[in-house]
């Protein structure tokens, strides 16, 4: 939102206040996941950076036009002289709806390389038929 052109003038006062920007809350409207997905006339391409995992960690399915990514990370720390113990588990799972109906008769090919992962699906191919409609009288 504009502070220039905001449709109601009297709110312009009220618009430097720390509670009304988008960074106090933890939004951003910037792409800053590490996920991005593009395609052309042959492919759907979807690459996701996931630092610090290892392919096992990762999980990727398919369904109803839509990729799961998922992954888990475990961490354990031990030290006898310290005696110290940590342990901690996270996990992930992104969701994305691809823009094209993908060929489900093929496989699609995924690598995971320097903590990015790259997926390339077939596009289902359309139907170049035209099919004439007849009228009834």
């Amino acid at each position: 939102m504009s502070k220039e052109n905001h449709r109601f003038p009297m709110l312009r006062p009220f618009l430097s206040l720390p509670y009304l920007e988008d960074d106090f809350w933890g939004i951003d409207n910037t792409n800053d996941s590490g996920l991005s997905v593009s395609e052309d006339d042959k492919n759907i391409y979807v690459e996701a950076h996931l630092p610090g995992l290892q392919s096992e960690d990762i999980e990727l399915c398919v369904e109803k036009g839509m990729l799961l990514i998922k992954g888990s990370r475990k961490e354990e720390q031990k030290d006898k002289e310290k005696k110290f113990y940590k342990k901690a588990v996270s996990s992930f799972c992104y969701r994305v709806n691809l823009p094209s109906e993908i060929d489900e008769k093929k496989e699609p090919e995924a690598t995971y390389k320097g903590g990015v992962i790259k997926v390339v699906f077939n596009k289902k191919k359309e139907s170049s038929k035209v099919k004439k409609i007849s009228i009834k009288k």
